[in-house]
Protein backbone atom coordinates (compact mmCIF):
# COMPACT_ATOMS: atom_id res chain seq x y z
CA UNK A 1 0.00 0.00 0.00
CA UNK A 2 0.86 3.85 -0.76
CA UNK A 3 2.43 5.76 2.54
CA UNK A 4 0.20 8.53 3.42
CA UNK A 5 1.54 11.43 5.58
CA UNK A 6 -1.43 13.00 7.79
CA UNK A 7 -0.78 16.31 8.33
CA UNK A 8 -2.45 17.62 11.71
CA UNK A 9 -1.96 20.97 12.87
CA UNK A 10 -2.81 21.02 16.71
CA UNK A 11 -2.94 24.04 19.85
CA UNK A 12 -4.20 22.75 22.83
CA UNK A 13 -5.95 19.72 21.83
CA UNK A 14 -3.56 17.21 23.60
CA UNK A 15 -6.60 14.87 24.88
CA UNK A 16 -8.06 14.57 20.98
CA UNK A 17 -4.32 14.34 19.25
CA UNK A 18 -3.72 11.78 21.30
CA UNK A 19 -6.77 9.76 20.09
CA UNK A 20 -5.99 10.78 16.65
CA UNK A 21 -2.46 9.73 16.96
CA UNK A 22 -3.76 6.24 18.18
CA UNK A 23 -6.24 5.78 15.71
CA UNK A 24 -3.71 5.89 12.56
CA UNK A 25 -1.37 3.52 14.11
CA UNK A 26 -4.36 1.44 15.24
CA UNK A 27 -4.45 1.25 10.76
CA UNK A 28 -2.43 -2.09 9.47
CA UNK A 29 -0.14 0.04 7.45
CA UNK A 30 1.96 2.16 9.61
CA UNK A 31 1.46 5.50 7.59
CA UNK A 32 3.60 8.99 8.68
CA UNK A 33 2.13 11.16 11.14
CA UNK A 34 3.40 14.99 10.76
CA UNK A 35 1.92 17.12 13.67
CA UNK A 36 2.31 20.50 13.50
CA UNK A 37 1.99 22.16 17.37
CA UNK A 38 0.90 25.79 16.85
CA UNK A 39 2.01 27.53 20.44
CA UNK A 40 0.31 25.13 22.46
CA UNK A 41 -0.02 25.19 26.56
CA UNK A 42 -1.34 22.04 27.29
CA UNK A 43 1.70 20.02 27.60
CA UNK A 44 1.46 18.60 24.18
CA UNK A 45 5.43 19.14 23.03
CA UNK A 46 5.89 17.52 26.17
CA UNK A 47 4.00 14.54 25.21
CA UNK A 48 4.89 14.19 21.85
CA UNK A 49 9.04 14.04 23.18
CA UNK A 50 8.07 11.58 24.77
CA UNK A 51 6.45 9.46 22.44
CA UNK A 52 9.72 8.47 21.10
CA UNK A 53 7.97 7.54 17.66
CA UNK A 54 11.10 7.72 14.76
CA UNK A 55 8.61 8.01 12.33
CA UNK A 56 6.67 10.87 13.73
CA UNK A 57 7.38 14.38 11.84
CA UNK A 58 7.17 17.39 14.36
CA UNK A 59 7.15 21.04 13.12
CA UNK A 60 6.49 23.27 16.85
CA UNK A 61 5.81 26.49 17.09
CA UNK A 62 7.04 27.59 20.02
CA UNK A 63 4.87 30.89 20.32
CA UNK A 64 3.53 32.94 22.44
CA UNK A 65 1.21 33.57 18.92
CA UNK A 66 -0.44 30.80 17.37
CA UNK A 67 0.28 30.23 13.27
CA UNK A 68 -3.24 28.99 12.43
CA UNK A 69 -4.36 25.90 10.70
CA UNK A 70 -3.93 27.91 7.03
CA UNK A 71 -0.13 28.42 7.64
CA UNK A 72 0.46 25.04 9.53
CA UNK A 73 -1.53 22.85 6.94
CA UNK A 74 0.81 24.13 4.38
CA UNK A 75 4.21 23.81 6.60
CA UNK A 76 3.19 20.33 7.17
CA UNK A 77 2.47 19.74 3.74
CA UNK A 78 5.65 21.16 2.71
CA UNK A 79 7.69 18.70 4.98
CA UNK A 80 5.65 15.95 3.75
CA UNK A 81 7.89 12.93 2.62
CA UNK A 82 5.32 11.27 0.89
CA UNK A 83 3.20 11.52 -2.85
CA UNK A 84 0.39 11.25 -0.91
CA UNK A 85 -1.22 13.94 2.16
CA UNK A 86 -4.26 13.42 3.79
CA UNK A 87 -5.66 17.09 5.61
CA UNK A 88 -6.49 15.66 8.78
CA UNK A 89 -7.88 17.42 12.20
CA UNK A 90 -6.91 16.81 15.88
CA UNK A 91 -9.82 16.41 17.07
CA UNK A 92 -10.82 13.00 14.60
CA UNK A 93 -10.58 9.27 14.94
CA UNK A 94 -9.70 7.12 11.90
CA UNK A 95 -11.88 3.86 11.54
CA UNK A 96 -10.67 0.83 10.50
CA UNK A 97 -9.33 0.53 6.85
CA UNK A 98 -10.03 4.43 6.38
CA UNK A 99 -7.03 4.63 4.51
CA UNK A 100 -7.25 1.42 2.45
CA UNK A 101 -10.89 2.90 1.61
CA UNK A 102 -9.38 6.51 0.83
CA UNK A 103 -6.53 4.62 -1.38
CA UNK A 104 -8.58 2.77 -3.66
CA UNK A 105 -9.95 6.06 -4.84
CA UNK A 106 -7.05 8.18 -4.95
CA UNK A 107 -5.53 9.05 -8.45
CA UNK A 108 -3.67 11.97 -9.61
CA UNK A 109 -6.34 15.00 -10.35
CA UNK A 110 -9.26 13.73 -7.83
CA UNK A 111 -9.71 14.84 -3.94
CA UNK A 112 -10.86 11.75 -1.74
CA UNK A 113 -12.61 12.75 1.82
CA UNK A 114 -13.79 10.57 4.57
CA UNK A 115 -17.29 10.32 5.49
CA UNK A 116 -17.31 12.15 9.36
CA UNK A 117 -19.67 10.58 12.14
CA UNK A 118 -20.13 13.75 14.16
CA UNK A 119 -22.42 13.52 17.69
CA UNK A 120 -25.22 16.25 17.52
CA UNK A 121 -23.03 19.49 18.13
CA UNK A 122 -24.40 20.68 14.80
CA UNK A 123 -27.54 19.90 12.46
CA UNK A 124 -27.65 16.66 11.04
CA UNK A 125 -26.89 16.76 7.42
CA UNK A 126 -27.37 14.74 4.30
CA UNK A 127 -23.20 14.76 3.59
CA UNK A 128 -22.38 12.92 7.45
CA UNK A 129 -23.47 10.38 9.91
CA UNK A 130 -24.74 11.75 12.91
CA UNK A 131 -24.54 9.60 15.75
CA UNK A 132 -23.37 9.76 19.66
CA UNK A 133 -20.46 7.47 20.98
CA UNK A 134 -20.08 9.38 24.03
CA UNK A 135 -20.74 7.84 27.69
CA UNK A 136 -23.10 10.48 29.24
CA UNK A 137 -24.22 13.72 27.89
CA UNK A 138 -20.54 15.35 27.16
CA UNK A 139 -18.84 15.45 23.97
CA UNK A 140 -15.25 15.07 25.12
CA UNK A 141 -12.12 12.82 24.95
CA UNK A 142 -12.44 11.32 28.01
CA UNK A 143 -15.99 9.93 27.51
CA UNK A 144 -15.71 8.71 24.25
CA UNK A 145 -17.20 5.16 23.62
CA UNK A 146 -14.17 3.79 21.22
CA UNK A 147 -15.35 0.18 21.78
CA UNK A 148 -18.79 1.15 20.48
CA UNK A 149 -17.75 2.85 17.68
CA UNK A 150 -15.72 0.80 16.25
CA UNK A 151 -18.40 -2.32 16.92
CA UNK A 152 -20.64 0.20 14.90
CA UNK A 153 -17.67 0.47 12.17
CA UNK A 154 -17.15 -3.25 11.87
CA UNK A 155 -21.06 -4.13 11.74
CA UNK A 156 -22.59 -1.53 10.08
CA UNK A 157 -20.43 1.42 8.85
CA UNK A 158 -17.98 -0.46 6.60
CA UNK A 159 -20.66 -1.83 5.49
CA UNK A 160 -21.59 1.06 2.94
CA UNK A 161 -20.90 1.04 -0.57
CA UNK A 162 -22.09 4.19 -2.13
CA UNK A 163 -19.78 7.19 -3.19
CA UNK A 164 -20.76 10.99 -3.47
CA UNK A 165 -19.29 13.55 -4.71
CA UNK A 166 -18.22 15.94 -1.26
CA UNK A 167 -15.59 17.58 0.20
CA UNK A 168 -14.69 18.29 3.66
CA UNK A 169 -11.96 17.41 6.49
CA UNK A 170 -10.21 14.94 6.74
CA UNK A 171 -9.48 14.82 2.96
CA UNK A 172 -6.70 13.37 0.72
CA UNK A 173 -4.93 14.44 -2.48
CA UNK A 174 -1.50 14.13 -4.04
CA UNK A 175 1.09 16.61 -2.63
CA UNK A 176 1.67 17.55 -6.24
CA UNK A 177 -2.04 18.54 -6.74
CA UNK A 178 -2.05 20.20 -4.00
CA UNK A 179 1.13 22.45 -4.54
CA UNK A 180 -0.03 22.84 -8.62
CA UNK A 181 -2.44 25.70 -7.18
CA UNK A 182 -0.34 27.10 -4.49
CA UNK A 183 -1.82 25.83 -1.99
CA UNK A 184 -4.13 28.13 1.06
CA UNK A 185 -4.53 31.43 0.45
CA UNK A 186 -3.19 33.33 3.48
CA UNK A 187 -5.99 36.19 3.46
CA UNK A 188 -7.77 33.47 5.20
CA UNK A 189 -5.18 33.17 7.73
CA UNK A 190 -5.04 32.09 10.86
CA UNK A 191 -8.28 30.05 9.94
CA UNK A 192 -12.17 30.28 8.82
CA UNK A 193 -13.33 30.22 5.27
CA UNK A 194 -10.07 28.79 4.24
CA UNK A 195 -11.28 24.97 3.44
CA UNK A 196 -14.26 26.52 1.17
CA UNK A 197 -11.61 28.75 -0.90
CA UNK A 198 -9.43 26.01 -1.26
CA UNK A 199 -12.19 23.89 -2.31
CA UNK A 200 -13.32 26.24 -4.95
CA UNK A 201 -9.93 26.30 -5.99
CA UNK A 202 -9.93 22.69 -6.90
CA UNK A 203 -13.28 22.55 -8.56
CA UNK A 204 -12.61 25.33 -10.87
CA UNK A 205 -8.89 23.11 -11.56
CA UNK A 206 -10.78 20.38 -12.60
CA UNK A 207 -9.82 17.91 -9.85
CA UNK A 208 -12.37 15.27 -9.16
CA UNK A 209 -14.45 15.25 -5.31
CA UNK A 210 -15.06 11.19 -4.36
CA UNK A 211 -16.09 10.75 -0.89
CA UNK A 212 -16.43 7.08 0.14
CA UNK A 213 -18.81 5.99 2.85
CA UNK A 214 -17.40 3.19 3.96
CA UNK A 215 -14.03 5.30 4.48
CA UNK A 216 -14.85 6.81 7.75
CA UNK A 217 -13.89 9.41 10.80
CA UNK A 218 -15.09 10.26 14.07
CA UNK A 219 -14.84 13.92 14.64
CA UNK A 220 -15.56 15.68 17.87
CA UNK A 221 -16.67 18.83 15.97
CA UNK A 222 -14.58 22.35 16.03
CA UNK A 223 -12.00 22.27 18.44
CA UNK A 224 -9.45 23.60 16.87
CA UNK A 225 -10.83 27.28 17.66
CA UNK A 226 -14.58 27.13 17.58
CA UNK A 227 -15.27 24.55 20.59
CA UNK A 228 -11.65 25.09 22.04
CA UNK A 229 -11.95 25.47 25.96
CA UNK A 230 -8.48 27.54 26.12
CA UNK A 231 -9.80 30.08 23.80
CA UNK A 232 -12.99 30.12 25.69
CA UNK A 233 -15.27 28.09 23.96
CA UNK A 234 -16.88 24.89 24.88
CA UNK A 235 -18.51 21.54 23.16
CA UNK A 236 -22.03 23.51 21.46
CA UNK A 237 -20.26 26.69 22.90
CA UNK A 238 -18.54 29.27 19.80
CA UNK A 239 -15.65 30.88 21.73
CA UNK A 240 -15.20 34.79 20.97
CA UNK A 241 -12.09 34.28 19.07
CA UNK A 242 -13.90 31.86 16.52
CA UNK A 243 -16.81 34.22 16.27
CA UNK A 244 -14.22 37.43 15.11
CA UNK A 245 -12.84 35.30 12.72
CA UNK A 246 -14.98 33.62 11.09
CA UNK A 247 -17.46 37.15 10.30
CA UNK A 248 -14.06 38.82 9.04
CA UNK A 249 -12.98 35.83 6.81
CA UNK A 250 -16.64 35.56 5.35
CA UNK A 251 -16.56 39.39 4.30
CA UNK A 252 -13.14 38.23 2.70
CA UNK A 253 -14.50 35.49 1.40
CA UNK A 254 -17.42 37.60 -0.46
CA UNK A 255 -15.08 40.28 -1.64
CA UNK A 256 -12.67 37.88 -3.43
CA UNK A 257 -15.76 35.49 -4.59
CA UNK A 258 -18.71 37.97 -5.61
CA UNK A 259 -20.56 35.31 -3.42
CA UNK A 260 -21.44 34.00 0.37
CA UNK A 261 -19.85 29.99 0.88
CA UNK A 262 -21.52 27.66 -1.97
CA UNK A 263 -22.06 23.98 -2.32
CA UNK A 264 -24.45 21.49 -2.86
CA UNK A 265 -26.29 19.33 0.04
CA UNK A 266 -23.36 16.50 -0.48
CA UNK A 267 -21.12 19.50 0.29
CA UNK A 268 -19.71 19.60 -3.27
CA UNK A 269 -18.84 23.20 -3.85
CA UNK A 270 -20.76 25.35 -6.20
CA UNK A 271 -19.03 28.56 -8.27
CA UNK A 272 -20.78 31.57 -9.44
CA UNK A 273 -18.74 33.64 -11.99
CA UNK A 274 -16.56 36.36 -10.41
CA UNK A 275 -17.11 40.01 -12.17
CA UNK A 276 -14.92 43.23 -11.56
CA UNK A 277 -17.70 45.34 -9.75
CA UNK A 278 -18.04 48.30 -7.96
CA UNK A 279 -21.56 49.46 -5.63
CA UNK A 280 -21.92 53.15 -5.79
CA UNK A 281 -23.92 54.27 -2.78
CA UNK A 282 -25.99 57.53 -2.90
CA UNK A 283 -27.93 58.86 0.45
CA UNK A 284 -25.69 56.66 2.61
CA UNK A 285 -25.38 55.95 6.03
CA UNK A 286 -22.64 54.08 8.10
CA UNK A 287 -24.75 50.91 8.60
CA UNK A 288 -25.54 50.29 4.88
CA UNK A 289 -21.74 51.49 4.10
CA UNK A 290 -20.35 48.33 6.21
CA UNK A 291 -23.38 46.11 4.50
CA UNK A 292 -22.91 46.41 1.20
CA UNK A 293 -18.22 46.65 1.40
CA UNK A 294 -17.85 43.11 0.74
CA UNK A 295 -19.61 43.13 -2.12
CA UNK A 296 -17.86 45.46 -4.43
CA UNK A 297 -14.11 44.63 -4.91
CA UNK A 298 -13.55 48.03 -6.57
CA UNK A 299 -13.84 46.88 -10.66
CA UNK A 300 -15.63 48.99 -13.18
CA UNK A 301 -17.01 46.19 -15.46
CA UNK A 302 -20.58 46.10 -13.55
CA UNK A 303 -21.49 49.56 -11.80
CA UNK A 304 -23.96 49.10 -9.28
CA UNK A 305 -25.65 52.51 -7.86
CA UNK A 306 -27.43 51.61 -4.46
CA UNK A 307 -29.95 54.90 -3.19
CA UNK A 308 -29.90 54.51 0.57
CA UNK A 309 -32.96 56.32 0.83
CA UNK A 310 -34.95 53.45 -1.37
CA UNK A 311 -33.05 50.11 -0.14
CA UNK A 312 -34.42 47.23 1.19
CA UNK A 313 -34.40 44.02 1.49
CA UNK A 314 -35.32 42.68 -1.31
CA UNK A 315 -32.34 44.76 -3.08
CA UNK A 316 -29.97 43.24 -0.91
CA UNK A 317 -30.86 39.43 -2.35
CA UNK A 318 -30.31 40.83 -5.28
CA UNK A 319 -27.20 41.86 -4.91
CA UNK A 320 -25.79 38.50 -2.80
CA UNK A 321 -27.06 36.81 -6.44
CA UNK A 322 -26.31 39.47 -9.22
CA UNK A 323 -23.22 37.34 -10.28
CA UNK A 324 -25.63 34.51 -11.03
CA UNK A 325 -28.39 36.89 -12.59
CA UNK A 326 -25.87 38.49 -14.73
CA UNK A 327 -24.79 35.34 -16.18
CA UNK A 328 -28.16 33.70 -16.59
CA UNK A 329 -29.80 37.27 -18.57
CA UNK A 330 -26.81 40.14 -18.21
CA UNK A 331 -25.84 41.81 -21.53
CA UNK A 332 -23.78 45.39 -22.25
CA UNK A 333 -25.95 48.16 -21.48
CA UNK A 334 -28.32 49.50 -18.71
CA UNK A 335 -30.84 48.46 -16.41
CA UNK A 336 -32.75 48.42 -13.19
CA UNK A 337 -33.77 45.69 -11.49
CA UNK A 338 -35.75 46.45 -8.14
CA UNK A 339 -34.42 49.58 -6.83
CA UNK A 340 -30.73 49.23 -8.42
CA UNK A 341 -29.61 50.89 -11.16
CA UNK A 342 -26.96 48.38 -12.77
CA UNK A 343 -24.63 49.09 -15.49
CA UNK A 344 -22.52 46.45 -17.47
CA UNK A 345 -19.49 47.54 -19.30
CA UNK A 346 -17.99 44.04 -19.59
CA UNK A 347 -19.15 40.30 -19.08
CA UNK A 348 -15.50 39.50 -18.68
CA UNK A 349 -15.28 36.30 -15.72
CA UNK A 350 -12.23 36.49 -13.42
CA UNK A 351 -12.79 33.40 -11.24
CA UNK A 352 -10.47 31.21 -13.15
CA UNK A 353 -8.14 33.64 -11.87
CA UNK A 354 -8.57 32.80 -8.79
CA UNK A 355 -7.18 29.05 -8.86
CA UNK A 356 -3.38 29.55 -7.85
CA UNK A 357 -2.11 31.73 -5.19
CA UNK A 358 1.23 33.01 -5.21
Amino acid sequence: MEKITFVIPSRNNLEFLQLAYKSIRDLETKHEILVLNDASTDRTQEWIDSLGDKDLIVHHNPGPERIGIVGMFDKGIEMARTDIIMAFHADMIAAPDLDKNILKHLKRGTVVSATRVEPPLHPAGPEKITMNFHIGKECEADNFDHKAFIEWCNTIGLKETKTTEGIFAPWCIYKEDFLAIGGHDELFAPQSKEDSDIFNRFHLNGYKFIQPWNALVYHFTSRGSRFNKHAGGAAGKNSEEWLQTTTTNMKKFIKKWGTVVQHDPLMKPIVSPVYKKTINIINSNPQLNEVLEPWSNGGKDIIVEVDGNMFNQQDFQIIQKLNDIIKDSGEIGEFELGNLKIQINSLTEYQNELICVS
